[in-house]
């Protein structure tokens, strides 16, 4: 029999610590908004089931049905609220999930293999990609047309002047 592929799971939040003492959980989200979480039930794969979620200075404040108390919310810091990838909605045209994007080799325009994409981040402008050399040299480019014309499912594909 084969093995059944296993699903890749995507963070959407972290658990940064308890919100007062009824066992409600702070969250630093992943997914820009407060509704990016509400379009989910549950967690890790069942583990934990959100009862209620709001807005919250700099993140979100969630409830799970199976925290009771503070204890066992502070119990939960630095876990990651996961769910499958195929779980997320479907994209439009030019847009991307950034854990599809890592992980994915990256090409020169010149045809020749620049590395792995090991990173997106934001720091504020757009996303930029962070790319690792097989020398294990990093650098990073801008994710945006002139420096990334298109990427698809299986590489990135790197204007050549972007590649330092």
């Amino acid at each position: 029999m084969a093995a059944r592929p296993v699903t890749r799971q995507v963070t959407l939040a972290v658990v940064t610590g308890a919100h007062g003492v009824a066992g409600e959980v702070r969250l630093k989200l992943f997914t820009g908004e407060v509704a990016g979480l509400k379009a989910h039930k549950s967690f890790n794969g069942g583990a934990l089931t959100i009862t209620s979620v709001r807005a919250g200075t700099g993140g979100a404040i969630a409830r799970f049905a199976e925290i009771a108390d503070r204890t066992a919310a502070e119990k939960l810091r630095g876990t990651e609220l996961t769910v499958p990838r195929d779980a997320l909605p479907p994209l439009g045209e030019g847009e991307y999930y950034h854990t599809d994007l890592i992980g994915l080799p990256c090409i020169s325009t010149e045809g020749g293999a620049v590395g792995t994409c090991i990173a997106v981040e934001n720091f504020g402008a757009s996303d930029v990609l962070e790319i690792e050399r097989p020398d294990g040299k990093t650098f990073m480019v801008p994710m945006n047309a002139p420096a990334v014309p298109e990427w698809s499912d299986e590489r990135i594909l790197i204007e050549a002047a972007f590649v330092q």
